[in-house]
């Protein structure tokens, strides 16, 4: 692996301008063909193997003329205290409404006047006009909602009180603030570590390439592969987090790189080909755990994954080709300006905490000056169990909350207490009970009854008497007769226990031959969906990352430590989700302004993508120690090489990746807010807390056997060289093929394009 990459190194640094001409121009194709798709995303879930799915593609089957999928509306009217929504003044205002709504698009399919629906509350003040549309939420034209609104505010000028809800009003995430926040903290970050701005800007640049492209596939892809709304955005977070560290660490080692060789090109090609092994080895664990959500079988969350996915690979194939053309165009740009002007190249090791000179893992009396990782790893090794117990605990009592995690699909009751789909919400609430906000459609397929009116009064009553219900629709038959539809009106709002519990005792009572299904049905089978597929999920992720870190650190304990403080920052990240959007604790600071269950998708999606990410910490820290290790030095001596030239740079890494999630904390979409949230938690704690605290103390404890592993398990792993063995064993005399002048001097020459092959090795 490290040689191949070497040569890709080498290859892209003199064949810069090929390179970079090649990502500008598949950026502009992809960014073209972006601008001319009018693509849309989806705003549907759909859950196949589920009761709540079958019952709505029989629905689809049975009842063509409904438009099941089609958008809807709800228009809630409240007349002033002491009227009547049938009083003859405001019931002309309400048909005039109804008249607006009907007139007001083409893609109406159906408005129901509320005198001729009984849509009224049983106090007479509140009543609602239901809207269906033709076509999908997403699929309305902004003039389609615009008429939807302005028959509200012909409610709200006769004096009415009208708030509009429903998913007609669905609407894209929009606007590139959370982006914009991350980057610029980013690139602060970047500049205070690398103490250049060209070297800051290297990375960042890689990054926005990478996510460009990504985002841009993704836009072509939403409407034949309906997309989420929100894939495209996860996409964007993930690409920029991961595509800055990616780079970031090729940079800093490039830098490293430089004070043992005047080469540049050589330089380039020996930092690709260590700092570069990781990069994709860590890459590798995040697509695994991102494309391991397949095994869930919910659509939507495996179109979010592989899409995420895909951003990570376009982020490391972006790294390490990339970057090392950057390193060409730049040339001694990438250091610090005293180190240009004092011709002191080999201060870069000591000052950015990157690889240490010549070679790459020398022992530790080649720096004369420990720096802060160096001390760390000291204090750690004087007291590591007192450290590992602090630690363990801390993390366990941030997870105690996860223990009282709610999982349930969001509904307008989460949305801001000032838009008008939660006004909507609350007025309905208010006139027709809690649970006229989540109502339950139980299907019955008479097809193979003798009696289907019989059957289906049957259930009727079966269902109208159950504890829970407060009202039941009679049911109504398709016009072949072979299935009946009723709509069941619960006694609690959707996303309670009680809600769920009732959905239970409907099934229960009722044959294979009845269907449960609705946005509250589908939350519920989505929770239990993800549950059951919990278990294989982590087996298949973790079992893969497992094997994927045996073959780079060639070590069984090291994986299973790895995999162990996962497990504790994952939790810990839970529990602090839960403390704030399901209990609002410190939810004012962060602006969240409903507390509830956490969206069921939320914890499994985290629990991927976090355990690709700490495995990147994971290996990009310990890489180092394997490395000093493989060259001779003790156990001990080689968690505090590993900190002396990893823990500046896996530190700024992590720091960015947690200035790139915390952005997207002010998204308006709670999905996103939430995810940006968990995700800022769990790197900050596993950067921090397990990679930082734990892995030391527990190297340090178990000495020698943490780098044991089987002979015969070792002689058939393949050796993937991820420490760059072999290039030290053959490395090229500096100055050879392509070599360059010492980046000290006043300005290097540029090699002709035409330079030799890179050195064999």
């Amino acid at each position: 692996m490290a040689q191949l990459l070497y040569r890709l190194g080498r290859f892209a640094f003199r064949r810069r301008r090929l390179v970079a001409l090649f990502w500008v121009v598949l950026l502009g194709a992809a960014g073209t063909g972006a601008a001319l798709t009018p693509g849309s995303t989806s705003s549907s879930i759909t859950m196949p193997g589920t009761e709540a799915q079958e019952a709505f593609d029989l629905l689809e089957e049975r009842f063509p003329g409904m438009s099941a999928d089609g958008a809807t509306a709800r228009v809630v009217i409240k007349v002033p205290d002491g009227e009547r929504v049938d009083d003859p003044a405001n019931a002309a205002v309400v048909t005039d409404v109804v008249t607006e709504l009907t007139a007001g698009s083409e893609r109406v399919a159906a408005v129901a006047n509320p005198f001729e629906t009984g849509a009224i509350g049983p106090n007479g003040d509140i009543a609602y006009i239901q809207v269906n549309y033709t076509v999908k939420g997403i699929e309305l034209e902004d003039t389609d909602r615009e008429a939807l609104l302005a028959a509200a505010d012909l409610g709200r000028e006769a004096g009415l009180t009208v708030e509009v809800g429903g998913d007609a009003l669905f609407q894209e995430i929009g606007g590139f603030t959370a982006e914009i926040i991350g980057v610029m903290l980013a690139a602060m970050v970047l500049v205070i570590t690398l103490g250049s701005l060209i070297a800051a800007g290297l990375p960042l640049l890689t990054a926005l390439i990478g996510v460009g492209i990504a985002v841009s596939v993704i836009t072509v892809l939403a409407t034949p592969l309906e997309f989420d709304s929100t894939t495209p955005v996860l996409a964007v977070m993930l690409g920029l987090a991961v595509g800055i560290d990616y780079a970031l660490f090729i940079v800093s080692r490039y830098r490293a790189e430089l004070a043992g060789t005047p080469d540049r090109e050589e330089a380039a090609g020996r930092a690709v080909g260590t700092a570069g092994s990781a990069v994709v080895f860590a890459g590798l664990t995040v697509v695994i755990a991102l494309a391991g959500l397949v095994v869930v079988n919910i659509p939507l969350l495996t179109k979010m994954g592989l899409a995420a996915a895909g951003a990570v690979i376009v982020a490391v194939l972006i790294a390490v080709t990339m970057a090392p053309a950057l390193f060409g165009f730049a040339g001694s740009r990438v250091l610090p300006r005293r180190e240009r002007l004092a011709g002191r190249a080999g201060v870069a090791a000591g000052d950015t905490g990157a690889a240490p000179t010549e070679p790459s893992a020398g022992p530790p009396g080649t720096v004369a000056k420990p720096n802060h990782g160096t001390r760390w790893a000291h204090l750690v090794l004087r007291r590591p169990v007192l450290v590992l117990i602090t630690a363990v605990v801390g993390l366990g009592v941030l997870a105690v909350p996860a223990a009282s995690l709610e999982l349930g699909m969001p509904d307008e009751g989460s949305h801001s207490p000032e838009s008008t789909q939660r006004k909507a919400y609350d007025l309905l609430a208010e006139g027709f009970g809690p649970g006229f906000n989540g109502p339950l459609m139980v299907v019955v397929d008479t097809g193979d009854s003798a009696d289907p009116q019989g059957e289906a009064d049957a259930v009727f009553a079966t269902v109208s008497g159950t504890e829970g219900v407060v009202a039941a629709v009679p049911p109504m038959f398709n016009e072949a007769g072979d299935t009946a539809m009723m709509t069941v009106i619960p006694a609690f709002r959707p996303s309670s226990t009680e809600t769920e519990d009732l959905v239970t005792a409907i099934r229960a009572q009722t044959g294979d031959h009845v269907l449960v299904t609705g946005l509250t049905a589908m939350g519920i089978d989505m929770s239990r969906k993800l549950s059951d597929a919990m278990v294989p999920y982590l087996a298949l992720v973790v079992g893969l990352a497992f094997l994927l870190l045996v073959l780079v650190f060639r070590s069984l304990l090291v994986p299973l430590k790895a995999a162990a403080g996962f497990l504790l920052s994952v939790l810990a990240a839970l529990g602090a989700v839960v403390a704030v959007f399901q209990w609002g604790w410190g939810a004012e600071l962060l602006g969240v302004e409903v507390t509830g269950p956490i969206m069921s998708m939320m914890p499994i999606f985290l629990i991927g993508v976090v355990f690709g990410l700490a495995m990147d910490y994971e290996v990009f820290l310990v890489t180092r120690m394997r490395e000093a290790y493989v060259h001779g030095e003790s156990p001990r001596e080689a968690v505090v090489t590993g900190f002396r030239y990893g823990a500046r740079v896996v530190t700024a890494a992590a720091v960015i990746m947690i200035s790139v999630f915390a952005g997207f904390i002010g998204s308006s979409e709670a999905m996103i807010k939430t995810i940006g949230f968990g995700l800022a938690v769990a790197v900050l704690l596993d950067a921090f807390v397990v990679r930082m605290a734990i892995v030391p103390a527990v190297l340090a404890l178990i000495g020698r056997s943490a780098w044991w592993l089987p002979a015969w398990l070792d002689r058939i792993l393949p050796n993937v060289d991820v420490e760059g063995e072999r290039l030290n064993r053959s490395a090229p005399a500096p100055g050879s093929a392509g070599g360059e002048s010492a980046p000290g001097s006043a300005e290097p020459a540029e090699p002709e394009e035409s330079a030799g092959e890179p050195a064999r090795v």
